[in-house]
């Protein structure tokens, strides 16, 4: 329980600094574009309130999120889009609001569950430690773009090994995602986080071997830049090739972002 509360306040964290970001943005900066196509301020925030909705549901109604999942599965590579322009569309004062009692709720709810639980999600169940992991990346990716779009800078800090983690775990989820097989030898992965310790996943004596900085390993997953643009070192061809594929997220692979040269 200590690891879930210590995930759980890094989630909300989070929320609260992409909160500061958005707070007292006059009405026409919600309509700049980022770096998403077709996603606005607006869309970013609307897209993780829609999500903290749907991951509350399933925390506290998992009969009733197992219902909803009939409207998504309609148009099953769409619906996220489809989500996020709803939610834009809504005035921003009801956005904000809705957003900000929705992740208050989600760590209230996720903090109560009982050992053990099984949240249904729109991959397989998951723990309610994996869910505050994956809400806590997925604040942080979009925390990313926003900031961008505002020319603003989201300081690194140590919430991003939680994230990192997840890279990790997630990398033969990234090779099937990409019909490709994943190697069977573990990889060794060693990061610097922006407090200057290392991070290490893996044997030490792996032949494959991913290095870098925490923030430029989570960019990376998150696919939020560039592998060109990143100080990020693999060494073995399996180790290279998962630096192109990587994705810390459910679902198809992503676009990821041009190289900042070609932007």
């Amino acid at each position: 329980m200590a690891e879930l509360n210590a995930v759980v306040a890094d989630l909300a964290a989070e929320g609260a600094a992409l909160d500061v970001l958005v707070a007292d943005l006059p009405d026409d900066r919600w309509c700049s574009d980022t770096a998403a196509a077709g996603w606005t301020i607006a869309h970013q925030i609307g897209h993780l309130a829609w999500t903290d909705r749907a991951a509350l549901l399933s925390v506290t109604d998992p009969d009733g999120f197992t219902e909803s999942l009939a409207a998504a599965w309609r148009n099953p590579t769409g619906f996220v889009d489809e989500a996020a322009e709803v939610e834009s569309r809504r005035p921003v004062p009801e956005l904000l609001a809705d957003w900000r009692a929705g992740r208050a709720a989600l760590v209230d709810a996720l903090l109560a569950l009982p050992a053990g639980t099984k949240l249904p999600w729109y991959g397989p169940p998951m723990s309610a430690m994996s869910m505050a992991t994956a809400r806590l990346m997925e604040t942080w990716a979009h925390a990313q773009d926003v900031a961008d779009a505002l020319g603003a800078e989201m300081v690194p800090t140590s919430r991003l090994r939680s994230i990192a983690h997840l890279g990790v775990r997630t990398r033969d989820f990234a090779y099937s995602v990409n019909e490709l097989p994943p190697p069977a030898e573990e990889f060794r992965v060693e990061l610097v986080g922006p407090d200057g310790d290392t991070w290490v996943w893996g044997p030490p004596d792996a032949a494959q071997r991913v290095t870098g900085p925490a923030v430029d390993f989570c960019l990376l997953v998150t696919q939020r830049a560039h592998r060109d643009d990143l100080a990020l070192t693999a060494v073995g061809a399996d180790a290279a090739t998962w630096l192109t594929i990587a994705q810390a997220f459910a679902g198809p692979s992503g676009a990821g972002r041009d190289r900042k040269e070609d932007s």
